[in-house]
């Protein structure tokens, strides 16, 4: 049975109370919301302008003009009103929900008689629409307007989006399809898939849940679509001399077909997402182990040691198994989110602790790092290594930044961290009528129904820089329910006590499992070793041969040039390094530092005159070496960054 054994832990029922996630969410609340707002409204001076509410204006006959910005400038609108929605359920404000309803009017007085909502097309001519389906973002729009109307439906019981939403989707319905005059068309750049599933688990229109599944059944099949329109509207095709071609957008072959994550990284994890959705909701095996075999090359060949993904800035897409440049990647922040999601709908199908592994190292690592710790920069490209003067004279590295920057003309990644940061709670803990699951060890306070029986719980803890796990129950009646914990993939030594005491738990797919009739006060203790351990990749990793990445717990460290001077490539560890692990509260807001004796190579024995010489050996010279959380590096100064070092 394909069905979701969990869902989300609904956001109004947990307040997080965590160090670590509640300082974020808090960021993304009273920052990152309102300086992105701004930023919609091009009010950022020297940030590359939105144009995103201007279109709107225009669209909906309130000002002169035609359309300004990027093709799919629609959805920045939409993902910053799908964070004001999970912001509003854990922390309302009237103010804010005021804002978002007079945006959602403004969306509404440009939608079109017959539900069709797209300002690039209602600005340039209707008569166009439905004609570039794969390049030209309509039902990406679409999809991410779909994602926001059910979190904003959710979060305030206001239908009026939802409405909106559910009359494009609509038009859509009638646009698109096998049937007698309609396109036999599918998005370029995926996301539909997904939100059409949500939409349908608002709505129940069967309706909904068919069109997410045609756009996936359609996806790839012969005489392919794409190719068809392109040669009847005379489309531009990007990729004709490309190695990946149609797999771009994962259309080459139908979705049951691939094996391998191929092309842009980004709609690739979209559309995964939404096929497992799909595979779940029409019980659908062949697409599931489509998804399970996507997802082993993912994680097993193509993911970084930060679950970044997408290794080259050419279609920022996948390239080939074990082919992770550092220097080169492209590795958006969308990727990784997307990366994410995929691993969620996974683990709530199957309940497999693989996925939600995944899951907390790409958001530890790949995701946070997208973001500065005052929330007002943004990476759109997660490096891996980084020479500031590389990245500004070789062509081959302009796409990697030294510096996080204060928006972007495409600006996918902003609110995409945004929407996931103010929902993380759900991320955390999931729940079924007699079970909930400790996906990520979040501190806060929960209250849901168990056994028939209202439970609270009280989640305490320091993590990811203790591995200590506390979880009080409170409840006014015995309850008989399962609480699992998972016990991560990092971690080799760990115990679990239940009011002090050892308890019998049953380990299921990476989850320790207390199934008991919980009482009043029963307070359930986990206790992760935390040691400083040293990864190496896959021999068949060439650019990692030779090299070590530190980790502690979920995070990946790296050496950054404000403490350890530049020329990071001439430092090596020593393989039996021991770690002095030191929590500093004043260096960026507050992190754990490990700091080793590693040596230098040395240029004593080099002319400065002389580029090669006989090698007579290598000559080291002892340092002190820092390591910094990977998430935080480009805080302070411009410099250099190292993840991979020699050993």
């Amino acid at each position: 049975m394909l069905e979701k054994k969990l869902t989300m832990f609904p956001l109004d029922k947990i307040q997080i109370t965590d160090n670590f996630w509640k300082g974020y969410m808090e960021l993304v609340r009273t920052h990152v919301i309102p300086y992105q707002w701004e930023a919609l409204n091009d009010r950022i001076q020297g940030a590359s302008p939105s144009c995103c509410i201007q279109n709107f204006r225009r669209a909906a006959g309130l000002e002169e003009g035609g359309f300004e910005g990027m093709v799919f400038q629609d959805s920045d609108v939409y993902k910053w009103l799908e964070a004001v929605a999970y912001s509003l359920t854990w922390h309302p404000d009237e103010e804010l929900e005021k804002t978002a309803d007079e945006v959602i009017d403004l969306i509404a007085g440009a939608q079109q008689p017959d539900g069709y909502l797209d300002t690039y097309y209602i600005l340039n001519g209707l008569e166009k629409r439905f004609t570039n389906l794969m390049d030209n973002h309509e039902m990406y729009c679409l999809g991410h307007m779909v994602e926001a109307a059910v979190a904003y439906y959710c979060a305030t019981g206001k239908r009026k989006f939802l409405d909106v939403a559910s009359g494009y989707v609509n038009c859509a319905y009638e646009n698109l399809g096998r049937e007698e005059g309609k396109k036999r068309g599918y998005p370029g750049h995926e996301v539909a898939e997904m939100a059409l599933v949500a939409l349908y688990g608002i709505t129940g229109d069967e309706k909904h849940l068919k069109l997410a599944k045609y756009f996936i059944d359609e996806r790839g099949q012969k005489p392919l679509y794409f190719e068809q329109e392109r040669k009847e509207h005379g489309s531009e095709f990007y990729w004709k001399d490309s190695y990946f071609q149609y797999q771009y957008y994962q259309a080459g072959l139908p979705v049951r077909e691939q094996k391998k994550a191929e092309g842009h990284a980004v709609r690739a994890v979209y559309l995964y997402t939404g096929m497992a959705e799909v595979a779940s909701a029409a019980e659908d095996r062949e697409l599931f182990e489509a998804c399970e075999r996507l997802w082993n090359n993912i994680v097993e060949k193509q993911m970084y040691i930060t679950g970044a993904i997408g290794a080259t800035a050419y279609g920022e897409s996948f390239t080939f198994d074990y082919d992770l440049p550092n220097d080169t990647v492209y590795a958006e922040t969308c990727a990784a989110i997307g990366l994410i999601f995929f691993a969620r709908r996974m683990f709530e199908i199957t309940k497999d602790s693989r996925y939600t592994d995944v899951m907390e190292r790409a958001l530890y690592n790949g995701v946070i790092s997208g973001m500065s710790l005052d929330g007002t920069k943004f990476f759109y490209v997660n490096p891996l290594e980084v020479v500031p003067e590389a990245s500004e004279k070789d062509h081959n590295k302009a796409h990697v930044k030294v510096e996080r920057q204060k928006w972007f003309g495409c600006a996918c990644c902003p609110p995409n961290v945004a929407r996931l940061l103010s929902s993380i709670g759900g991320y955390a803990y999931e729940t079924s009528e007699d079970a909930i699951y400790m996906n990520l060890f979040v501190g806060g306070d929960m209250e849901t129904v168990l056994d028939g029986r209202e439970n609270q719980f009280h989640v305490k803890t320091n993590y990811p820089w203790d591995g200590t796990v506390t979880v009080q129950v409170e409840n006014a009646e015995d309850s008989t329910f399962t609480f699992a914990l998972r016990i991560p993939g990092w971690c080799r030594k760990w115990s679990l006590e239940v009011n002090g005491q050892d308890n019998a738990f049953v380990m299921e797919k990476g989850y320790a499992c207390i199934k008991r009739t919980f009482q009043n006060g029963d307070q359930i203790c986990l206790k992760l070793e935390m040691p400083v351990t040293l990864v190496s990749a896959n021999p068949r990793v060439r650019e990692n041969i030779g090299k070590v990445a530190v980790m502690r717990g979920p995070v990946v460290y790296c050496l950054e040039e404000a403490d350890n001077q530049d020329q990071l490539q001439q430092i090596y560890l020593k393989e039996q390094s021991e770690f002095d692990v030191k929590y500093e509260k004043n260096l960026l807001k507050g992190v754990v530092t490990l700091t080793t004796q590693g040596k230098r190579v040395s240029e004593k024995n080099w002319d400065v005159r002389t580029l090669y010489q006989p090698y007579t050996g290598k000559i080291y010279e002892e340092q002190t070496l820092k390591f910094i959380p990977y998430y935080a590096w480009s805080n302070r100064e411009p410099g250099e960054m190292l993840v991979w070092v020699r050993i």
